[in-house]
């Protein structure tokens, strides 16, 4: 049994470590291509901590020593040399000093730090020298300082020390940088990126025949779509946006969790295109309905439903007729018997108002042994009325004789209605009105979108789908 759960779950086990290898390996050339990408900004940093870095990837970037920088270093490090051999008062370290001074004008002049747009570093060695030699501009400062006068007065050791530690790893940190032929700087990191696109490239044509062969409705186009993302590994620009891809290569091998973050953003654009859709859905259909108000349609739409084109009919009937029709036998079937003890008393106030109207009723009332009775004859009365009236009333609806008058009658009204509806104040007035109430409706509508918003929709749902899970 534990030889067939092994075999069982040895290709999962086979895929989960070749997905977390090829993941391991894009994470790899994502690190390499932001390495590549911050190279040029942080090489004085990569030059006075990790200078090995620098002697192997500065070919990568087609930087080489700049010449006159180099220049310059190579003649203070002769003058180091020749002041230990005959010191600093002989006639040999003044020529150098000489050439130092020319040569420090000429860097002050020209500026070769700009082609590598290290202007700045220029500055902070002229404002370095300044402030050593306390002189007001910077060909001052280098005129004083490769003198023979003022480095035996300062004392040759601490100033060459000074330069040494301040001055030379600004100028070392200067660079020439080669250009190619069609005008860029050069950039051979694709020798180093090459390998890697080509490990992608095979690793995604295999799995794109693989899902081609799983699904065989899909074409090869389409076989790739679905692994869209994995393009980016492939292209030789842009690389920066490979770390979709490598993000998403980690997650589905288990070697970093992106649930809170995908959650997070599912979450997040839910709320926000729920909210847009929902105002923009009740916006347009209160706006069509004050359209349709304004251009004079809804009684149309109501009294002639035959001219709603190219309206969809349902059933073909007419919806209004049906409703008003099925209003009246609900209120009449079921409605008045559970009023009726209402309308009894109702009509029984009204006989016994009038009654006591008339003088014979009062003295009737006043007769001994009679009082009682014009009570107990209205009471009968107002019952054999509401009684009378809810059989009558039912007696209409089933005879086909009543039914035939009462269409005419509900037609006589709808076509008497819609005439005092087509006058001119009327129409305004209820146009005015229903107008303002549907714009009223829309603004609540909104407000009551953003003051409550589809988060607690949301929050219903997540609970929903938990007890579901559970």
């Amino acid at each position: 049994m534990t030889s067939k759960i092994n075999q069982r779950k040895s290709p999962v086990h086979h895929n989960l470590w070749f997905e977390r290898l090829i993941a391991i390996l894009a994470l790899l050339n994502l690190c390499l291509v932001f390495f590549d990408l911050t190279y040029i900004n942080w090489r004085d940093f990569y030059l006075q901590v990790l200078p090995n870095i620098t002697q192997i990837y500065d070919p990568i970037k087609g930087i080489q020593p700049h010449p006159e920088m180099q220049n310059y270093l190579n003649k203070v490090t002769e003058l180091e040399e020749q002041v230990l051999q005959t010191s600093l008062q002989s006639p040999q370290a003044e020529s150098l000093l000489g050439e130092l001074r020319l040569l420090s004008h000429r860097m002050i002049g020209d500026n070769p730090f700009d082609v590598a747009n290290k202007s700045g570093t220029l500055a902070k060695i002229k404002n370095e020298m300044r402030l050593r030699t306390n002189a007001q501009s910077a060909r001052d400062a280098f005129t004083i300082f490769w003198s023979q006068a003022y480095l035996s007065q300062m004392g040759w050791q601490s100033e060459i020390n000074f330069f040494n530690s301040q001055i030379r790893p600004l100028i070392n940190s200067n660079y020439y940088r080669d250009i190619g032929r069609f005008g860029n700087f050069i950039n051979r990191f694709w020798l180093i990126d090459l390998p890697f696109v080509i490990i992608f490239a095979l690793e995604f044509l295999a799995r794109t025949f693989y899902i081609s062969r799983r699904n065989p409705d899909l074409n090869w186009l389409e076989a790739m779509l679905r692994r869209w993302y994995d393009l980016f590994l492939l292209l030789p620009f842009w690389r920066w946006l490979r770390v979709i891809p490598v993000s998403i290569r980690l997650y589905q091998a288990d070697l970093i969790n992106l649930e809170p973050l995908r959650s997070q953003l599912n979450h997040d654009f839910a709320v926000n295109f729920a909210q847009e859709i929902t105002e923009m859905v009740g916006i347009q259909l209160i706006d069509q309905m004050q359209d349709a108000i304004r251009q004079g349609e809804l009684a149309r739409w109501l009294f002639h439903p035959e001219t709603r084109k190219p309206y969809v009919q349902v059933n073909e009937r007419n919806e209004v007729k049906a409703i008003a029709t099925r209003l009246v036998s609900v209120s009449v079937y079921d409605v008045l018997p559970q009023v009726q003890p209402d309308i009894e008393a109702l009509m029984y106030h009204a006989i016994g108002s009038t009654l006591n109207e008339s003088p014979l009723y009062q003295h009737i009332q006043n007769i001994p042994g009679l009082n009682n009775l014009p009570h107990q004859l209205t009471e009968k009365l107002a019952r054999d009325l509401s009684q009378s009236a809810y059989n009558n009333l039912i007696k209409v609806l089933s005879d086909p004789v009543a039914a035939k008058l009462t269409s005419r009658l509900i037609t006589n009204f709808r076509d008497a209605l819609e005439m005092e509806l087509q006058k001119k104040h009327n129409i305004q007035e209820f146009q005015s009105l229903l107008i303002d109430m549907l714009e009223e409706i829309k603004i609540n509508y909104v407000k009551g979108i953003d003051s409550s918003g589809v988060e607690k929709i949301l929050e219903e749902a997540n609970q929903i789908h938990k007890i579901i899970y559970r």
